[in-house]
Order: C-alpha cells, then sequence, then structure tokens
C-alpha cells in the first residue's frame, strides 16, 4: 500500500473539473484508490464522492492506492496533484 499527503494547491479546491479529471485517471488502473481528509476516507469512483469531502485550496488530503499497479497509479496521482490541478 501507498500512502501520500498532498496540500491542494488549485484555488478552488478540487470542485467537479478536476474531480473528473482524477476519476478518469483512477479508472486507468486496476489498485484500489481511496483520499481521505480528516476523518471521511472514500474511493476514488465517483464525482459525489470527491466533492462530499469538500476540499478547499489550502487543505491536505492522503491518497490511498493498494494494488498490482500500485507505483504505476501513485506516479501518475503525483503528477495530477503536483501540475495539473493547477490548471484545471
Amino acid at each position: 500500500m501507498i500512502s501520500k499527503d498532498y496540500i491542494i494547491t488549485a484555488p478552488l479546491g478540487l470542485h467537479a473539473r478536476p474531480a473528473t479529471s482524477l476519476i478518469r485517471l483512477a479508472k486507468n488502473y486496476k489498485s484500489a484508490i481511496s483520499l481521505k481528509k480528516g476523518e471521511k476516507t472514500i474511493r476514488l469512483n465517483s464525482m459525489l464522492n470527491i466533492l462530499s469531502l469538500n476540499v478547499k485550496g489550502g487543505e491536505t488530503i492522503s491518497v490511498f492506492i493498494e494494488g498490482e499497479d500500485e507505483q504505476a497509479a501513485s506516479a501518475n496521482i503525483d503528477q495530477f496533484f503536483i501540475t495539473e490541478l493547477k490548471n484545471l
């Protein structure tokens, strides 16, 4: 299992557009991917799940990845949070 924390740098947070992009990215992998904010953990498979976390800019979330392709999934999710989220 891989666990990483990310600070959301997008001023608008994790809203519908980046949530959709993140779900599309996660669907490329067999690994189970979850997000956690505070005490709430959700599966990364539904926009409503992601939006229910109400992640705002400057907040920290944790990502958990477990499965046969977790290394590849982790690398691409890193890329998403480090560069792509800033542009959405």
